[in-house]
């Protein structure tokens, strides 16, 4: 092939148009760029070929004029002497493998990806009154946030002057045999200018600790263990990551007179005797009120009763039920007349009571067989 095809040039080419089209061509085609391609290795061995003839004017003369190129014995050069390869990335004790090191990395070094903040969890103690009716409270939380004074760079600001390292020139060059190197100056990083230094208050890190106090809203219905969700107000993310959340978690210390199963509140009521055997009309409390509950004649302890939609909120809106258990409570005895009365009760009444228990016990034993 001709040697001047293959570095894309005519044949009156000058001695500087083949060192530039041989510095570019190598650049793409050495194999330290193109580990594993085999093609790009031949052609790489093509180039360097046709610039070792063309760039030797004894050897381009017997190329143009059609005589063998080169005798026996004679050596191959690299092909690099005298060259200035400011590609930016060597060191002052550059090999050629280090020449294009900052092409190789740039192609498989890949940025640290955003890190989203870590989310923080605290507990809130509420009544059963708050937690029914639903309620906001304040809440101090202590957590990482952008720092203040580098605004999350974790740097400060640089003072205006040239870099000491390149005095401005953003660039540093070293001198290896007959080779010129050039890289980007490690103190500016090619901008000519001082870098920023860390910023002292966050150590560099680009975030400072901080208590803050967010108002938390508890919906209504909330159950003891229950998390509320705060979004975004956990630890500030990295690199520019989102910031975690915050989460609450809710504890209800038991109520005295409330039990809540589910969506539905239980609750126990003491009746007289007299309300549980003739029936009666009483008032009792609700979580959001009172109520007045019918109890029917004839209402036996540990009874229960259904008030619909006068239980807990749910999630969705709907409200629970209330449950009401009977439990029969003996009046105190204060004097001979309600004795005596008793006793009247339980002459008329007693063998009927003892009559249902003895026959629930032969139905049981009936059963049992």
């Amino acid at each position: 092939m001709d040697l001047y095809v293959i570095l894309g040039l005519g044949h009156g080419a000058t001695e500087s148009e083949i060192k530039r089209a041989y510095r570019r061509l190598a650049r793409r085609f050495h194999p330290d760029i193109n580990p594993g391609d085999r093609t790009a290795e031949a052609r790489f061995r093509q180039i360097l070929e046709a610039y070792e003839t063309l760039i030797d004017p004894d050897k381009r003369s017997r190329y143009d004029s059609g005589s063998p190129s080169g005798g026996p014995g004679e050596r191959r050069t690299s092909g690099f002497d005298g060259f200035d390869f400011s590609t930016g990335g060597a060191d002052p004790s550059a090999t050629f493998g280090d020449l294009f090191a900052e092409v190789l990395t740039s192609r498989g070094e890949q940025r640290p990806a955003p890190e989203r903040g870590a989310d923080l969890h605290q507990a809130l103690q509420l009544s059963f009154e708050d937690a029914f009716n639903g309620t906001e409270r304040p809440v101090t939380v202590t957590r990482r946030e952008a720092c203040h004074t580098c605004d999350g760079s974790g740097l400060t600001r640089a003072t205006a002057g040239a870099c000491v390292i390149c005095q401005g020139a953003g660039a540093v060059r070293t001198v290896r045999g007959h080779m010129v190197f050039s890289r980007s100056c490690p103190g500016c990083g090619g901008s000519g200018q001082q870098r920023p230094r860390p910023c002292d208050p966050c150590a560099g890190t680009g975030q400072e600790t901080r208590s803050e106090t967010v108002q938390v809203r508890v919906p209504p219905g909330i159950v003891d263990g229950d998390r509320v969700r705060v979004p975004g107000k956990g630890n500030v993310g990295v690199r520019g990551g989102e910031a975690g959340d915050l989460y609450i978690t809710v504890q209800i210390p038991p109520h005295p007179v409330f039990r809540r199963e589910g969506e539905d509140l239980h609750m126990i009521v003491p009746i007289a005797i007299h309300e549980a055997a003739l029936g009666a009309r009483i008032d009792i409390p609700t979580p959001d009120g009172r109520a007045r509950l019918r109890v029917p004649p004839g209402t036996q302890s540990g009874q229960r009763f259904r008030l619909r939609e006068r239980g807990a909120f749910t999630r969705d809106g709907r409200r629970g039920d209330l449950v009401v258990e009977a439990t029969l409570v003996l009046p105190r005895l204060l004097d001979e007349r309600s004795k005596e009365l008793l006793r009247e009760f339980g002459r008329i009444n007693g063998e009927n009571v003892r009559k249902h228990v003895g026959d629930a016990g032969h139905r049981n034993t009936e059963t049992s067989r």
